[in-house]
C-alpha cells in the first residue's frame, strides 16, 4: 500500500521532495525513504552537497550533513524513472533556489554586521583589528528555510541560522570588545524577533589566543573551534587578522585532520544507509534511529 500511494501521488503530482510526497502519503519520516528506496519505477536527485559536521553523539564526532532525515526531506526530488527529464528540471531549479537562500542569508549577515560597527564610536578599530567569520551551511550554499524553533526561545526561525565568529587582536581594549558584544546582541535580537525576518545570528567573540590554544585540536570543542574557522570565509573586518587564523590553521595541519575525519564521517553515512536498508530498524528504536535522527545541525560554535 506504501509503495503504491508513493507512485499515485509522483504520478499525479511528480517531481517532488521528501517533504513533499510525505505530506501526501502521510507515511512517517523513516518509513518513507526505506519505502522509496525500495519501490520501483522511482528516481530520485540529490542537489547540493553533503559536508561534516561533528556531533558528540556519533562515535568518532563525524558525521556528514545534512543528515539523511534533512537531505531526504529537503534536498531530494523523486520521481518515476519515465519522467527523469521533468525530474532534472526541477532538480536544476531546487539547486537554483538553495544557492538563491544561501547568498540571501549571506547578504543579511554581512548587512546586520556593517550597519552595526558603523554605528559605534570604535567602528574603525574594529574593522582593523577584528575579523568577522561567517561559517555553517551556508558557506556551501546549501541553506534553508525550513521553519525550527530557536532553542534558548523558542521563537520559530526562517531556517539555516547565520553563524558568525568574531577573532579579535590579543590587546583590543576589553571595553570594545564590550562594546561589540552589545551591537551584535541587538541585531541578534533584532532579526530574531521581527516578523519581516525570523533569522537568527548565532555568534562568538574571541581573541587569536583562544585560536591558539584551539589549534591543539585535542577536544571535542576544539575539533569544533577548528572545523568552523577553517570552513568559514571573511564577511567583514581586517583581511590581516582572517589570514592570521588561516595560517595558524594551515600550520598546525588542521585542514588535513578535518579531511581525515570527513573520510570517516562518508564512511559512516554509507554503513548507516545500508543498515536502515537492511534491517529495517530491527535493533533497539534508540540504535537504530540515531543512524536517521540526528542532533539538531548546528552545535556550539565554540
Amino acid at each position: 500500500m506504501s509503495q503504491a500511494a508513493i507512485i499515485s501521488s509522483l504520478e499525479e503530482s511528480g517531481p517532488l521532495t521528501g517533504a513533499e510526497l510525505l505530506e501526501k502519503t502521510g507515511l512517517e519520516a523513516l518509513e518513507l525513504w526505506r519505502e522509496c528506496a525500495q519501490t520501483p519505477r522511482l528516481a530520485s536527485r540529490v542537489v547540493g552537497q553533503r559536508y561534516m559536521r561533528l556531533d558528540r553523539a556519533v562515535e568518532g564526532y563525524a558525521r556528514l550533513s545534512p543528515s539523511i532525515r534533512r537531505e531526504f526531506l529537503t534536498y531530494t526530488l523523486l520521481d518515476l524513472t519515465e519522467q527523469r527529464e521533468r525530474l532534472s528540471e526541477r532538480a536544476d531549479r531546487l539547486a537554483a533556489e538553495i544557492v538563491r537562500i544561501s547568498e540571501a542569508k549571506r547578504r543579511l549577515a554581512r548587512e546586520a554586521i556593517t550597519s552595526g560597527v558603523a554605528g559605534m564610536a570604535e567602528r574603525d578599530e574594529v574593522a582593523e583589528r577584528a575579523c568577522f567569520i561567517l561559517a555553517g551551511d551556508i558557506t556551501y550554499n546549501m541553506a534553508h528555510r525550513v521553519s525550527r524553533p530557536e532553542h534558548s526561545t523558542g521563537k520559530m526561525v526562517r531556517g539555516s541560522d547565520l553563524d558568525i565568529v568574531i577573532v579579535t587582536e590579543d590587546d583590543l581594549p576589553a571595553a570594545t570588545v564590550a562594546a561589540l558584544d552589545e551591537v551584535i546582541y541587538k541585531k541578534k535580537y533584532f532579526l530574531l524577533v521581527s516578523p519581516s525576518y525570523r533569522e537568527e545570528i548565532d555568534y562568538l567573540i574571541k581573541d587569536l589566543a583562544a585560536v591558539r590554544r584551539q589549534v591543539a585540536f585535542d577536544t571535542f570543542e576544539r575539533k569544533v573551534a577548528c572545523k568552523i574557522l577553517t570552513e568559514g570565509e571573511l564577511l567583514y573586518g581586517s583581511p590581516r587578522v582572517f589570514e592570521t587564523v588561516k595560517t595558524m590553521l594551515k600550520d598546525n595541519g588542521i585542514p588535513e585532520r578535518l579531511n581525515s575525519l570527513e573520510s570517516d564521517a562518508a564512511r559512516n553515512r554509507l554503513d548507516g544507509e545500508q543498515a536502515l536498508r537492511e534491517i529495517g530498524c530491527a535493533k533497539t528504536g534508540a540504535d537504530c534511529l540515531k543512524l536517521f535522527y540526528t542532533t539538531e545541525e548546528g552545535d556550539e560554535i565554540y
